[in-house]
């Protein structure tokens, strides 16, 4: 039987492309999204892969948008939680609605989204969750407190998961992308971007598809061996 595999934020970016690689790789995939019906539309079209809409920051949508795929799709093996968002501005000019939408979206979705899943995942004896951080999670970022507060909360959220998880069969493990070629990352000004490129090592922006090889890996059956920890995917930008 194949395995079961959400994927957060799946119709777009960095998450598209791990729907589309754990599709390819023989899993049964299902892919969030929050609000862009169009977009959705049309990843099902390209890729076949079914869409579930339901705000990942409401506990109760996500209670029940994950009965609604374990009752199309078989229980969850597997959990990508990539949503997530920014809402950018320095701490002086920051509202609490800055602060509180990019929190809840992007940490308070992980444990929605843990919660509705890892109970099935201790009974059957297995589970995959990976969670997606940040470079800028690891190192901070000007601009970004809630963002990199966030992201940085994934990172502890994953080792006390993946302790209380691992005699169950369960691995819970982050991947901290660098600047990814997205259209997130391609919305940063021209000026600015060409900076933050300057100060990668390898030279260029990372690839979708290198965070989704990644993913591949963390979620692999024979991979029982390795929890808690963090892929640092980010050409070198931040090595520590």
């Amino acid at each position: 039987m194949a395995r079961v595999a959400v994927v957060t934020g799946g119709t777009r970016g960095i998450g598209e492309a791990v729907a589309v690689a754990l599709k390819n790789a023989g899993y049964k995939v299902a892919a969030n999204y929050a609000g862009n019906d169009q977009a959705a539309e049309e990843f099902t079209a390209r890729t076949g892969i079914p869409t579930y809409k339901f705000d990942v920051a409401d506990f109760d949508a996500c209670k029940k948008g994950i009965a609604a795929i374990e009752g199309d799709l078989g229980p969850v093996d597997v959990l990508i939680n990539n949503a997530g968002i920014t809402r950018d501005g320095v701490m002086h000019r920051m509202t609490y609605e800055q602060w509180e939408k990019v929190i809840h979206t992007n940490l308070s979705s992980c444990f929605n989204m843990c919660r509705n899943v890892i109970d099935g995942m201790r009974e059957r004896g297995f589970g995959r969750i990976v969670n997606i951080g940040s470079v800028n999670g690891q190192a901070g970022q000007y601009g970004q407190v809630n963002y990199a507060a966030a992201k940085s909360g994934i990172h502890g959220f994953t080792k006390a998961l993946a302790q209380e998880s691992a005699a169950k069969g369960v691995t819970v493990n982050a991947i901290a992308p660098g600047y990814i070629d997205t259209d997130m990352v391609r919305a940063v000004p021209a000026n600015v971007l060409e900076k933050i490129v300057a100060r990668i090592p390898v030279g260029r922006l990372g690839r979708a598809s290198e965070i989704a090889k990644a993913v591949l890996y963390l979620v692999d059956d024979e991979n029982g061996f390795m929890t808690g920890s963090t892929l640092s995917v980010n050409g070198g930008q931040h090595m520590y």
